[in-house]
């Protein structure tokens, strides 16, 4: 078999692969039947089941952790850079175009989050707008419970499209904090705190509005510097 013959088996593999998780409703973490199950479910040699599963793995669909076996990867096939963001030179024209484009989305996702979160996110959104609070009276670095803060508002939207802009919603904290070297800590507080308020509430206008001030605040740090 040429080496584009089997590029496209394995290709052809690894969409049966992917038919077979949706089929069965696999979630992140779930495990996958083995090499040779798998070779045996699709009528397929192990070496063709060997490198599907690179493939998927290669695109954070699937994880293989040695000595366990084939999982679901938590990422479900998010890059953690898929526009290339961190190539680009100019951080601070970076830092205000992606600020631009939160504002567009984040303030109806928060809207979105104060209708359909579960209770169960509504507590992890609490704990963790306390959690940043700590990390900041501390004076530790905020930024990965600040980039956690916002994906639980994000998941708790329960868009399915929304999830996959994940990474670029988490680069622009990223990019903000470090440009503006995480000069506005009182004003994040006290954001958080009206943000998460308002989920608890169930009022979306109020979430939308919170979240719009937020990233008021954040854009105009950006533009003063």
């Amino acid at each position: 078999m040429g080496a584009s013959q089997s590029h496209g088996l394995s290709e052809k593999v690894s969409q049966d692969i992917l038919e077979y998780i949706a089929r069965n409703g696999l979630q992140p973490g779930d495990r996958l039947p083995n090499e040779y199950e798998l070779a045996g479910m699709l009528q397929v040699g192990r070496s063709s089941v060997r490198e599907a599963v690179k493939l998927l793995v290669s695109r954070n669909v699937l994880v293989v952790r040695q000595g366990a076996g084939t999982f679901v990867s938590q990422k479900r096939g998010i890059t953690e850079d898929p526009l290339g963001l961190s190539l680009i030179p100019d951080k601070h024209r970076l830092a205000r175009d992606l600020m631009e484009v939160r504002i567009l989305l984040e303030p109806q996702i928060a809207a979105a989050a104060a209708q359909n979160a579960a209770a169960g996110e509504v507590e992890q959104l609490e704990q963790l707008c306390a959690q940043t609070e700590q990390t900041i009276r501390a004076g530790e670095p905020h930024l990965q419970k600040d980039i956690e803060f916002h994906t639980c508002i994000a998941r708790s939207s329960k868009n399915l499209v929304v999830p996959q802009l994940l990474p670029i919603l988490q680069k622009a904290i990223e990019v903000f904090i470090d440009v503006t070297n995480s000069s506005l800590l009182e004003e994040t507080i006290a954001t958080h705190r009206e943000i998460t308020e308002a989920i608890r509430r169930r009022d979306a206008a109020a979430a939308h509005d919170a979240m719009y001030l937020h990233l008021i605040y954040n854009r105009r740090q950006i533009l003063t510097r």
